[in-house]
């Protein structure tokens, strides 16, 4: 008998079963695929070539889970861009973003939007500053039962509302515009320029299935600002090795710790016995029995694939089937011959460490996603690359290249019955193509692709709907909704059942913040039946 077991390996997964043997409980985490990290993985996709395969850069990590797992004694290393984002533009100009070059590039557009920049960046800061905190705590909840957990709901409350206090007026009603307005409204508040708007706005559809003039969309673009790396708030960057150096090191923390992790484990059942989760039966039948179940899984698969439905509320199951998943991501990873060569900023240089965006406004954007309702796809894709072999040489062979693509709007299930398998590599080309109008030789210096529809993203990795987030970033599910009001607090319908992926507070992005938050109630948990 373990204490706790936990289902799924990725960083989430990671992060709790760390933070609970350092509580001196006895853990053992179960992963599906052959190598644990979920979707922060790194692997060789063509001889000699590797990259990230599906989550492809780093910010939002947070500095106190680095801290408190060591992962610097791990191996983790993790340099920065020498530029955030580069986005070409339609009449052959760019724009190139990151610190100390921004004002200027801006200028090139608009002397208006060059002005506003240090007032919209300073109201966005103060924001974010307030929730990099609550990413930490845990919700506060809408149906607490007992006198020790009303006492628990009203001490989160208090602490949120003694945050918001630090906002004067001014700032609350952005507050309130950054939740409830779309990127586009909020950015056209701001700023007249196209290709500034589409700079700043990409951040607002990143996963996120919709137009940046859907209402919402300007919170996607907020959570994209929370992050930092190396001390530094804001910045982007990249880990030596890949992403999968961070689960890497996450895993080591965790085995020096005590835990034991399996992997080509996959969990088929989560054992029900007088109402209460008593651990799991692998799909080769193997029951490993624990006092605590762990899920580190989309919260649909959780109760809707693996546990006994009549073990449920109706009410909750009815809600879980409702839970809103799909990114619209298309992910490709492709083996280059040379670095692309932009007709906008030809030979090499800066740009080709950062985001590099092929969307040069809202309205493409906007379009993109209203041509994938449509027909399933854009025939214009949003494009984000990066190429993370210009910063880490041992991704390729000498003076070859990895870049990956990131890509949407592509709807999670095809019109008419029609299945990704069959459409798969037509978009990839399409996306190929894409890129070559804005860097003329890149389709020619494409080596090898791996291709990964919303379909593949949900069978190899556990993303239903190819959905990163594992549950859109909307209203009716961040924070005390995140997967459902009353067990925003990481606790499941059933005692014994716990939550710690990105299907809980505070969302989805490589942070490690649920799978922290998640340990600290589970071990709490289990001091109060050792202290009751």
């Amino acid at each position: 008998m373990r204490d706790v077991v936990i289902v799924g390996g990725g960083h989430n997964g990671l992060v709790c079963a760390a933070y609970l043997a350092a509580a001196g409980l006895s853990v053992t985490v179960l992963e599906r695929r052959g190598v644990v990290g979920g979707a922060a993985v790194t692997e060789e996709f063509h001889p000699g070539f590797r990259n990230s395969v599906a989550s492809y850069t780093v910010s939002l990590l947070n500095p106190k889970v680095i801290r408190d797992l060591d992962l610097a004694g791990h191996g983790l290393r993790i340099v920065e861009r020498e530029a955030s984002n580069f986005l070409p533009t339609d009449d052959g100009r760019y724009l190139m973003t990151g610190p100390g070059r921004t004002r200027a590039e801006v200028a090139k557009f608009s002397a208006r939007d060059a002005d506003a920049l240090d007032a919209y960046g300073e109201r966005l800061d103060a924001i974010a500053d307030v929730l990099r905190e609550v990413v930490l705590e845990t919700p506060p909840g809408l149906s607490p039962s007992g006198w020790r957990q009303t006492l628990s709901e009203l001490a989160r409350g208090g602490r949120l509302a003694n945050r918001l206090r630090r906002l004067d007026l001014e700032r609350r009603r952005d507050l309130l515009d950054l939740f409830a307005k779309s990127a586009g409204d909020y950015l056209d508040g701001w700023f007249e320029s196209e290709p500034v708007k589409a700079a700043f706005g990409f951040d607002g559809i990143v996963g996120n299935y919709a137009s940046p003039y859907t209402p919402g969309s300007a919170y996607v673009l907020l959570h994209h600002v929370f992050g930092e790396v190396n001390g530094k708030k804001g910045v982007w960057g990249h880990a030596i090795g890949g992403m999968g150096a961070i689960t890497q090191a996450m895993a080591g923390a965790a085995a020096a710790r005590g835990v034991e992790i399996r992997t080509n484990s996959p969990v088929r059942e989560v054992l029900v016995e007088k109402g209460r989760a008593a651990g799991v039966v692998t799909a080769a039948g193997e029951v490993v029995r624990a006092r605590a179940v762990v899920s580190n899984l989309n919260p649909k698969l959780l109760y809707l694939d693996l546990i006994d439905p009549a073990a449920l509320p109706a009410e909750f199951l009815r809600r879980i089937r409702q839970w809103k998943c799909g990114s619209g991501t298309f992910r490709m990873n492709v083996a280059l011959s040379e670095l692309p060569d932009f007709t906008c900023l030809p030979g090499r240089g800066p740009h080709h460490t950062a985001g590099i965006i092929l969307a040069p406004s809202l309205a493409y954007m906007d379009r993109a996603w209203m041509d994938a309702r449509a027909h399933g796809w854009s025939r214009r894709p949003i494009v984000e690359m990066l190429i993370p072999s210009t910063l880490d040489d041992g991704l390729a062979p000498p003076g070859r290249h990895v870049a990956s693509l990131f890509c949407q709007q592509f709807a999670p299930e095809l019109p008419d019955g029609a299945s990704w398998d069959d459409h798969r590599e037509t978009v990839a080309d399409l996306i190929v193509d894409t890129v070559t109008e804005y860097a003329p030789n890149f389709k020619a210096s494409v080596i090898a692709r791996q291709v990964l529809s919303p379909l593949d993203l949900e069978r190899v990795f556990g993303l239903v709907g190819g959905d990163i987030f594992h549950g859109a970033l909307s209203l009716d599910q961040i924070f005390s909704a995140r997967p459902m009001l009353g067990h925003a607090d990481y606790r499941g319908p059933l005692p014994g059942l716990y939550m710690c992926g990105s299907g809980t507070h505070p969302g989805g992005g490589v942070t490690g913040a649920p799978g922290h938050n998640a340990a600290r109630e589970i071990a709490a948990d289990f001091a109060r039946r050792r202290n009751p």
